[in-house]
């Protein structure tokens, strides 16, 4: 039985052309900025937000924690959203290695932070408080669904930075997911930011790493933060060749993929055990609620028996994340397999 992995956008597997691609990839010391296929991606992710700048980097959690360390001064504070990719999945590392603290702020449904209360929350010039030194962003809002934020959202939430004179950082894994959902360029969304992370790996089916991007002065300090953190790379040609394809040939197509999250989320609304926000399913996630009596946890392990492997978190919530080896078929596929499994979990129930 062929297995479907929708638990993330990260498990779409390399593309044959990847995996021509990294075989053949002219290789040097990245350590040292001598790696042609490195610098070849790190121009063309540069190109591609609008920056002076990009580094390659391992993970998108290193991605985040070199922006805070370059932008965020030592001993300050940096605000972030209650919802965010940096505060619920990074291990509070701006805290634990780099001596920044967080302040959090709420997500409301759609994503967004209140801009008066990141007004608020940058506090004033007194010795008994941190100084704010940075402010943090996601777009797409992973933990609300996959939502956009769009461009003017986008400007709301950096103005009162701006006003203080604060960096900002944006936590863009999924930035081409945004773009795409908005109809906009990547470098449109992230010209209000200082810095911008993006994940190769996530919707692209890279093998693995990341991209950050910004100023040449900013990327010449998070080389070193990258070395810092151990994430200096030698040969590292071989996996860069595979973020090239996915950006040359993996984001034209990423509107499919939201396509089809919006055909598998209607078929899962129509189910009265599940609860799913259509409004928030803008992109290639789609997140639902279990009834009272159904375990999620025992859902997906239905479905995984069936050769279907969606995310559960914690007794009442899924997670479906759709991508490239995710066709129609297997869309199909899953709706069949939710519906099978959500029956089996009735009958039980009864």
């Amino acid at each position: 039985m062929d297995v479907l992995d929708l638990r993330g956008d990260w498990a779409a597997p390399p593309t044959p052309a990847m995996r021509a691609a990294m075989a053949d990839a002219a290789v040097g010391d990245d350590n040292s900025v001598e790696d042609p296929t490195v610098n070849r991606l790190e121009r063309l992710a540069a190109d591609i937000f609008g920056k002076e700048a990009a580094l390659f980097v391992p993970s998108g959690t290193m991605g985040n924690l070199i922006a805070i360390l370059t932008l965020a001064p030592w001993g300050s504070e940096v605000i972030a959203g209650a919802k965010s990719h940096i505060v619920n999945a990074e291990q509070g590392g701006a805290a634990v290695l780099g001596g920044r603290s967080v302040r959090v702020l709420p997500n409301d449904t759609a994503g967004r932070m209140d801009p008066v209360a990141i007004s608020r929350a940058i506090l004033p010039d007194d010795i008994h408080y941190p100084p704010t030194g940075l402010l943090c962003l996601e777009n797409t809002q992973n933990q609300c669904g996959g939502v956009v934020l769009d461009l003017q959202t986008m400007a709301e939430q950096v103005a009162p930075a701006r006003e203080a004179g604060i960096p900002v950082h944006l936590d863009g894994s999924r930035i081409w997911n945004a773009a795409a959902a908005l109809g906009v360029s990547e470098a449109a969304i992230a010209a209000s930011c200082d810095t911008v992370q993006a994940c190769l790996s996530k919707g692209l089916a890279a093998p693995v790493g990341s991209v950050l991007a910004g100023t040449r002065q900013a990327m010449d300090t998070a080389r070193r933060h990258r070395k810092l953190l151990g994430g200096g790379m030698r040969q590292a040609g071989v996996i860069a060749a595979a973020g090239i394809v996915a950006l040359e040939q993996m984001r034209p197509r990423i509107g499919e993929d939201h396509a089809r999250a919006r055909r598998l989320a209607g078929a899962l609304a129509e189910r009265p055990e599940l609860n799913v926000d259509l409004a928030s399913v803008q992109t290639n996630l789609v997140y639902a609620t279990t009834a009272l009596g159904i375990n999620a946890e025992a859902l997906a392990a239905a479905m995984e028996r069936e050769g279907i492997r969606i995310s559960a978190f914690g007794a009442s919530h899924l997670r479906y994340a759709i991508h490239y080896a995710i066709d129609d078929a297997g869309i199909e596929r899953t709706i069949g397999a939710t519906r099978a499994a959500l029956s089996g979990a009735r009958s039980v129930a009864a």
